[in-house]
């Protein structure tokens, strides 16, 4: 059973990897014969999904459709390149707002919503926009990982860990993985400075985008205030993230339909779930707890045990940068799905508390995805943007800013989540 178990697991990331465009499908039908062939028991598929995770994700991307349909993230763009003197401090503060932004909203979305910003800038001022949305995708893949509802990974690793949203701040005790994030992006900006030193142009802003409706904003402000008071009341329901979230869009949807007065209008925010991404969670859920059932976790975490020779700090930096090597060219969400229970499982047969090796894993997943074009989402997003409106994108573009950024973000956390959590 372990054997079927592995091949059918790597013929599943086999054929994600060859067909990205299939990947939720594939990941279905490879969950379906996971349950079919008796390696994924039925009595436990209930227990193998995290519902809560699930309802987080759909209930923030919900809000999220709101919020930018409402202009309000496109207006705090234009008041914030207002106060700037030049090219080089517009791109280093749309960057900075991306990251700010991304902590709270999909990377994706960011991108959607501040790119527009970036190519107005260039229009008007005759010059390249490929380095400076490039800018905007990174920093807003940096900056996913520094809040329980900034990134599917963290919502995953929060959900697998039993972390709340205040333990992304401080866990037991100790500063946590925001203030390792916002390290990195200090050091990561002082990059952006660097690169773009030459572009002194002057910015003009003429008019500000107008904001249609704050009600989408209230939601979102809304999500993070309930989030952490969820985390400060004791006993509360293990799904209580996911309901928190579920109930701001359908309350956000109903306003919405208010709004425009009619029905239909719930269809333009529905249509903008990424409903792929929530079926290949869903079925990735099933598929890694079949191999779980079937003892394949077990087997790996003794594999890396063996070796690190029982190292903390060989193990420790092993999965930091294997994560990063792995995440610049394979989409990190079923990575980390698969190396959540492995890492669990390493930490265990070591005798040691998992949280470094998940930091690391997560650190590590989610900066990874800058070192490439195709890293991460929000970096296909960026690069289709230029594309659509005539920019083309090298290589060399793009390693030119992701590289040294990747590097400034994920040194210093590395070493901060050592010292911290060793």
């Amino acid at each position: 059973m372990m054997i079927l178990a592995i091949v059918l697991f790597v013929l599943t990331y086999i054929g994600m990897l060859v067909f990205p465009k299939w990947r939720p499908y594939i990941a279905l039908g490879s969950a379906v014969l996971f349950v079919v062939l008796g390696i994924m028991p039925v009595k436990h598929l209930a227990s193998a999904i995290n519902w809560n995770v699930l309802m987080m994700i759909a209930g923030t991307m919900g809000v999220v459709a709101l919020m930018i349909d409402s202009k309000m993230p496109a207006r705090l763009a234009d008041m914030i390149v207002a106060k700037v003197p030049n090219v080089k401090m517009a791109t280093f503060m749309l960057s900075l707002f991306a990251g700010i932004v991304s902590a709270f909203i999909d990377n994706v979305a960011t991108v959607l919503m501040i790119a527009p910003i970036a190519l107005e800038i260039a229009k008007k001022q005759k010059i390249d926009p490929v380095g400076m949305i490039i800018a905007i995708a990174v920093s807003s893949n940096l900056q996913g990982a520094a809040t329980l509802v900034g990134d599917t990974t963290s919502i995953m690793l929060g959900g697998y860990a039993g972390m709340n949203f205040l333990d992304f701040f401080f866990f037991h005790g100790k500063p946590s993985i925001f203030w390792a994030v916002e390290l990195g992006a200090l050091c990561a900006s002082c990059i952006i400075l660097i690169l773009f030193r030459k572009d002194t142009q002057k910015v003009d802003v003429k008019e500000y985008t107008e904001v249609e409706c704050y009600f989408p904003t209230v939601l979102m402000c809304l999500i993070v205030v309930l989030l952490i008071a969820a985390s400060l009341i004791p006993n509360m329901p293990d799904m209580i993230n996911g309901y928190i979230c579920m109930a701001l869009m359908i309350i956000g949807i109903i306003y919405h339909i208010a709004r425009k007065k009619k029905f239909s209008a719930s269809l333009e925010i529905l249509k903008e779930i990424d409903f792929e991404t929530l079926l290949l969670l869903f079925s990735l859920f099933i598929v890694v707890g079949g191999i779980t059932e079937a003892g394949v976790i077990d087997k790996i975490a003794q594999i890396f045990t063996k070796i690190s020779g029982g190292s903390l700090f060989v193990i420790y930096s092993l999965l930091v940068w294997m994560s990063v090597v792995f995440s610049a060219f394979i989409d990190n969400i079923p990575y980390v799905m698969t190396m959540l229970p492995v890492t669990k499982g390493i930490a265990l047969s070591m005798g040691v508390d998992p949280t470094l090796l998940y930091f690391g894993l997560l650190s590590g997943a989610t900066l990874g995805g800058n070192l490439t074009p195709v890293g991460a989402s929000a970096n296909i997003a960026a690069i289709g943007i230029l594309r659509k409106n005539g920019y083309q994108v090298k290589n060399k573009d793009f390693f030119r800013i992701g590289v040294p950024f990747t590097l400034a973000a994920i040194i210093p956390a590395y070493i901060y989540f050592w010292l911290i959590y060793a």
